[in-house]
């Protein structure tokens, strides 16, 4: 279970990859968020760019509410 959650359904990019980053900036190596995002071009852009920046995507799965749950492991 993560240890973090985010919830950026109402952001659009570059501000989704924005506030990832700085919620991971808070967090201890090793610990989870899963982040909710909504719409094509952030469920491209977030996980990519997460990874570009070190993290580890660990899933990515649609949720009942037709958003989409985002895992990551923060990695440094």
């Amino acid at each position: 279970m993560a240890e973090y959650s985010l919830d950026i359904t109402g952001l659009v990019c570059p501000m989704t990859f924005v506030k990832a980053k700085l919620k991971l900036e808070q967090m201890a190596v090793g610990d989870l968020l899963v982040i909710r995002l909504r719409g094509a071009e952030p469920a491209e852009n977030v996980p990519r760019s997460l990874r570009d920046h070190g993290q580890s995507v660990l899933a990515m799965r649609p949720a009942a509410d037709g958003t989409i749950e985002l895992v990551v492991r923060k990695e440094r």
